[in-house]
């Protein structure tokens, strides 16, 4: 029974890229500015949700001792990590700048599809994370950790299609541009795996990983997700985008945690 929970809550979100990847194979164009934004900004909002009621809360709740503390350390090394491989992989911001021909948009997308692999791994080892807790008998129960996966899923929809409708726009064939979209959410399911079998490990110091997997997400967010979306035109249209994103993924953790 647990393998098929691990199963299922690793390809959960993975399959939520692949959904967003194979728009490339569909449509001719480039996303527009409007929808990038909008995309964007709901993204964002889906993650600051799930980082508060998927993984803080829960590990607030499952500290001993000063309550705060686990939670405290956790997410700050979460943030000090994902600034570390910021720092160590070369990457590019998300945030679209001047029209380039068409060597250099290529480059420019395939650099940004290092950068969503990069920060697909936080996603990864919180649905790991999770799951850990939920097979370890913790305070987490089944429908908290559907409503993360199903939530991180929905994410990943956006995700998957800001990689490659810009590799299409940048002259990659549909088959291609989709490929590198699903490639770049491969990263997820293989973090959560690795997350998964340090979990002999992790269950002792499960609210520092809770709270790690919230660190890096915001990491993110802040980073790279709220300064895209207020990039240029159409801000307010990113800034939509993020309150629905929060509501929904907050509505989800409520109802279904």
């Amino acid at each position: 029974m647990n393998e098929w929970i691990i199963v299922i809550g690793l390809l959960t979100p993975f399959i939520g890229t692949c959904l967003g990847s194979s728009l490339a194979l569909f449509m001719k164009k480039e996303l527009s500015s409007k929808i990038q934004k909008l995309l964007l900004g709901f993204t964002a909002g889906i993650m600051v949700a799930a980082s508060i009621w998927s993984l803080l809360i829960p590990a607030i709740d499952m500290s001993l001792g000063i309550k705060w503390l686990p939670p405290l350390v956790g997410f700050l090394l979460g943030i000090f990590f994902l600034l570390l491989l910021d720092h160590i992989i070369p990457h590019l911001h998300i945030e679209k700048s001047e029209p380039e021909g068409p060597k250099t948009k290529l480059k420019k997308s395939a650099m940004l599809a290092l950068a969503v692999t990069l920060h697909n791994i936080p996603e990864g080892m919180a649905v790991g994370t999770i799951l850990i807790g939920l097979i370890a008998g913790s305070d987490i129960t089944i429908y908290a950790a559907i409503a993360l996966t199903i939530g991180v899923a929905i994410q990943n929809i956006p995700e998957g299609a800001i990689i490659s409708m810009p590799m299409r726009n940048a002259g990659s064939s549909r088959r291609k541009a989709c490929l590198y979209g699903i490639l770049s959410g491969f990263v997820e399911p293989v973090a959560g795996f690795i997350t998964i079998m340090f979990a002999s490990l992790a269950v002792p110091v499960l609210p520092y990983l809770l709270a790690f997997a919230a660190g890096a997400m915001i990491y993110v967010v802040t980073e790279e997700l709220i300064p895209s979306s207020q990039y240029g035109k159409h801000t307010d249209i990113g800034t939509i985008g993020l309150a629905l994103g929060f509501a929904l993924m907050m509505v989800l953790d409520v109802a279904l945690g």
